[in-house]
């Protein structure tokens, strides 16, 4: 016998994005991270899925706003098809957890009857397939939440024999998982999951929440990763914004497609300014990079090197239209301003304003370093270049 699913994890809804000044920009964000959950029904009902099984942070928080809450319910709701989800290390599910809170259970009532929150260690018919749920009742939980699994007494030897057995585990498989990926989780030693003491003759598939990006651990162990991007890109075999669709068989490995669901793109660059030529080919390789699209992308872009006054300033306009047509632009601008030999003579050479003379000449010497007077003197120089043009 065997099932197909869809597995996801990592939806973290409701995150704020505090590094994204623009309040309007959070907002988009945050409701892409709504609407990826059709798209996940579109790709669940194309492939004919039994289920969706959701591995951990659901939520961004314990304390998700009634807002979030009710636009989740709703996109649950809206899949059609069974949808089985434990809590994870953002949205625990110990006493008093949003699971338990009447807005929630009111809400997910009325909006996504076809939403199970498994909170207990026990096993759960799915119909195609049978699920053992590992649920974090912690942030921080000290012991493998899979050890149930490996008694003998754990009270689910009498289930079907003739269904795939499925593992719905959140956390890190030996020392690796969501804290080597999330800048804001420091769960390294806690959360830790022994895949190898798990058989693979007992279990079919092990559905893993936590790591951001689609990874396979074992034959029958895949992190999905996050449906969503929602950081930059972290190099290497980092690959988020997907969801597998897996075909699960009882004592055969599973089969398993990893499907893109991810709109808003994240990216990094670097570049190096050799002459003041290096703007126009900034400007063409972001043009290539990011087309005509307004609201849909994030770049944190790294910028070394030198450039003239006048260059400078032409930077200084391009980074502020793309400043306006990104989500967030994040900028380490380590470029340094050093005038040309043409503008340190229009300024130092005015026979007709010897005032403005000796000062250009003045900062020239004192721009020559890397410290902060230094600094401070080229920011001067560029104002005085600008004063000068525009008298």
């Amino acid at each position: 016998m065997s099932a197909r699913f869809v597995h996801t994890a990592d939806w973290q809804l409701g995150k704020p994005f505090a590094g994204v000044g623009d309040p309007a920009k959070r907002a988009l964000l945050q409701h892409e991270r709504i609407a990826v959950i059709s798209r996940i029904g579109d790709v669940a009902r194309a492939q004919s899925a039994d289920f969706v099984l959701v591995c951990g942070d659901l939520f961004d928080s314990p304390h998700a706003t009634n807002t979030t809450v009710s636009q989740a319910c709703s996109a649950i709701g809206a899949l059609g098809l069974p949808v089985f989800a434990i809590p994870g290390n953002h949205d625990h599910g110990g006493p008093g957890s949003l699971w338990e809170q009447p807005f929630f259970l009111q809400e997910s009532a009325a909006l996504a009857p076809n939403l199970r929150v498994l909170l207990a260690p026990v096993p759960v018919d799915a119909g195609a397939a049978v699920l053992f749920p590992c649920p974090l009742r912690r942030r921080h939980e000290t012991f493998d939440t899979t050890q149930w699994l490996r008694s003998p007494d754990a009270g689910w030897a009498g289930v079907p024999d003739a269904k795939p057995r499925i593992v719905l585990a959140h956390g890190s498989t030996q020392g690796f998982g969501g804290s080597a990926d999330d800048d804001d989780n420091g769960d390294a030693a806690t959360n830790q999951i022994e895949l190898a003491r798990l058989s693979s003759q007992v279990f079919d598939y092990i559905a893993l929440g936590d790591w951001h990006g689609t990874k396979q651990v074992t034959p029958a162990a895949w992190y999905p990763g996050t449906p969503e991007l929602d950081r930059f890109p972290k190099g290497g075999d980092h690959d988020p914004g997907n969801i597998l669709v897996v075909t699960a068989h009882r004592g055969k490995p599973p089969e398993v497609t990893a499907v893109p669901t991810g709109r808003v793109k994240w990216h990094q660059q670097e570049f190096h300014f050799a002459d003041d030529a290096g703007v126009e080919q900034l400007a063409a390789g972001l043009s290539a990079l990011l087309g005509q699209r307004a609201g849909q992308d994030l770049l944190r872009l790294s910028l070394r090197g030198a450039l003239g006054i006048e260059a400078t300033t032409r930077l200084e306009r391009l980074l502020e239209a793309y400043e306006a047509r990104l989500i967030r632009l994040k900028l380490a601008n380590l470029a340094v301003v050093a005038p040309s030999e043409l503008e340190i003579a229009a300024l130092t050479r005015r026979a007709s304003d010897p005032l403005i003379a000796r000062v250009a000449a003045a900062l020239v010497a004192g721009a020559v370093g890397d410290t902060e007077d230094a600094a401070t003197a080229r920011i001067a120089l560029r104002e005085l270049h600008a004063q000068v043009h525009a008298a």
